[in-house]
C-alpha cells in the first residue's frame, strides 16, 4: 500500500486512517523543557499552524478529533474539530513524555547538564533513564491509535500529541530501534504521521507537513526525511 496521508477513504469501511499531528508553535520566552508542565499555550505562529492544518484536513473524512490534555495539543485540536463540526475528545495517553529536566534550560554548558546531581540522570540512553522509559510510550501510544481507530472506523480520526511519543510510536510500527538521536527525528511542527489501518492492522505509515513554510527554518534543520517518507508494510 501507498503512503496514506494524501489519500481519502471514504466508502471504504475496511480502511480507516488515523492521523497523529505535532502540535504547533509554543510561546516559550525562558527556552525551558517544558514537559508536562501547564501554562504553555500555542504562540500566535502556533496558532496559524494549526488553521492552516485544519485547512489541510477540512476536505478530509474526519469523524473523531482526539487530543492530549496539555493546553498547547488541545488548542492545535480545536481548529479541526471545528472544521468537522465535531467535539473534542482528551485522551491522558497522548501526553508529552515524562522527563526529569522539565522545567529546567537543557544543555550541556547553560543548562541542566552543567550540575554534577543531574549526570545520573542521563546514563542510559536505551530506556533512557530521564523519563518515561520508550516502551512505556509504545504502549500507550498504540493504545490510543487504536481507540481512534474503533472511533473512526471506515472513516479518520486526527490525534495531536508531542514530538517524543509519536516518534517512538512510528519507529515501534516501522520496526526501528526505540533509542535514536533526537535530532533525526522526522516529526516538525504542525506535522501529520499518518497510520492506514486495513481492518485492525495498521499496512502503512505515511508523513506530511501541511505548515511547513510557517517552520522556522532552524527547527526544520532537525527534522531531515526519512527514507521514502514513510513505509508500507506487506498484508
Amino acid at each position: 500500500m501507498s503512503n496514506s496521508s494524501g489519500n481519502s477513504n471514504s466508502g471504504n469501511s475496511d480502511i480507516t486512517v488515523v492521523h497523529v499531528m505535532r502540535h504547533g508553535e509554543v510561546a516559550n520566552p525562558d527556552g525551558v523543557l517544558y514537559g508536562r508542565l501547564a501554562g504553555y499555550h500555542l504562540s500566535e505562529l502556533g496558532r496559524q499552524m494549526a488553521d492552516r492544518v485544519a485547512e489541510h484536513l477540512a476536505s478530509r473524512d474526519v469523524t473523531y478529533v482526539c487530543a492530549s490534555p496539555l493546553e498547547r495539543a488541545q488548542e492545535t485540536a480545536t481548529p479541526i474539530a471545528k472544521a468537522h463540526g465535531l467535539d473534542l475528545a482528551t485522551d491522558e495517553r497522548l501526553i508529552e513524555a515524562e522527563n526529569v529536566f522539565q522545567g529546567k534550560t537543557f544543555g550541556i554548558g547553560d543548562g541542566a547538564l552543567r550540575r554534577p546531581e543531574n549526570w545520573k540522570y542521563v546514563v542510559n540512553p536505551f530506556k533512557p533513564s530521564w523519563g518515561e522509559p520508550y516502551v512505556d510510550q509504545v504502549i500507550r501510544m498504540m493504545g490510543a491509535l487504536n481507540a481512534a481507530k474503533d472511533q473512526a472506523r471506515g472513516h479518520e480520526a486526527v490525534l495531536v500529541s508531542h514530538q517524543l511519543p509519536i516518534w517512538i510510536v512510528r519507529s515501534y510500527v516501522e520496526k526501528r530501534r526505540l533509542w535514536h538521536d533526537p535530532r533525526k527525528r522526522q516529526c516538525t511542527l504542525a506535522s501529520l504521521t499518518s497510520f492506514t489501518y486495513q481492518g485492525d492492522k495498521i499496512v502503512s505509515v505515511g508523513y506530511s507537513e501541511p505548515a511547513r513554510d510557517l517552520v522556522p527554518a532552524h527547527l526544520l534543520a532537525g527534522a531531515r526525511p526519512a527514507k521514502g517518507q514513510g513505509k508500507a508494510f506487506g498484508a
